[in-house]
């Protein structure tokens, strides 16, 4: 925030929308488009997002106490504009141009003030991802937790949010372009299906911009020590789902020949 006021601290309730918005740690998102499409298959992307706060220490005055900067990321730090298409930070309305569109990785606004507020993130997917967008809500967090202890310099505030965004039934275009994508948990295709060999990426200098791993203030970044043990139980909870629907096309095969049977033996 970068208006005068008489707390330091102030919130920002987030604008009405119809939107979907993101749930606890697995998000469903589906697509209209019914056709091409793979039943019983899912794929996830893991995400982080939230904020990163320096106390400007000398340099601070009473409207400009912090830098900050704001962002979703891949879990891994890898790069997920393969899903994800812009980022539409909504920042507070005393900024100027508070609507931030970001169209390529990395996803992030930085900015400097001395409030706390609410922050809309609107997530929007390539087309053969999901037609609608997604919501998040992020509170921006400059001062640390104990407020009674010193503010530094040498460690910044840092808040961060793990999720999943799933995608159900995914298009064929869809799964053919990310597959084996280190941003995503990527599910195991049925017995006999092959998909078109991936698309070669050309531009080096790309990709190298979407990948977080070397950013700037990657050495802050929350490792997500359980977001692995969430990966691999989402990985065979897919397993798992996908066996189930075999077994119910076999059960219901049987259950056919069986009555074909009992109609075949009655008087």
């Amino acid at each position: 925030m970068t208006s005068s006021s008489s707390s330091k601290k102030q919130a920002q309730d987030p604008p009405e929308t119809s939107e979907p918005t993101l749930k606890s740690l697995r998000t469903k998102m589906t697509k209209s488009d019914e056709k091409k499409k793979l039943k019983d298959i899912e794929i996830s992307v893991p995400l982080v997002y939230g904020n990163i706060a320096f106390w400007l220490g000398k340099k601070a005055s009473e409207y400009q106490s912090h830098k900050w900067t704001v962002y979703v990321r891949g879990a891994t730090n890898e790069d997920i504009s393969v899903v994800i298409k812009k980022v539409v930070f909504q920042l507070h309305s005393s900024f100027n141009n508070p609507t931030r569109v970001i169209e390529e990785p990395p996803f992030e606004v930085s900015e400097s003030g001395w409030g706390e507020f609410e922050i809309a993130i609107t997530l929007h997917f390539h087309s053969d991802v999901c037609d609608k967008p997604l919501s998040l809500y992020h509170h921006l967090k400059l001062y640390p937790e104990d407020e009674s202890g010193p503010l530094t310099m040498k460690k910044p505030v840092v808040v961060e949010h793990y999720d999943e965004i799933v995608f159900p039934d995914p298009s064929e275009s869809f799964l053919a372009r990310v597959q084996n994508h280190p941003a995503l948990t990527f599910p195991r295709l049925p017995s006999g299906y092959n998909l078109p060999a991936p698309m070669q990426v050309d531009d080096n200098g790309k990709k190298k911009r979407g990948d977080t791993k070397d950013h700037s203030m990657g050495q802050w970044f929350t490792s997500f020590s359980e977001a692995d043990e969430l990966l691999q139980l989402a990985a065979a909870r897919q397993q798992v789902q996908a066996h189930i629907a075999k077994l119910r096309r076999q059960i219901s095969l049987l259950e056919g020949q069986n009555q074909t049977v009992k109609t075949g033996s009655d008087p």
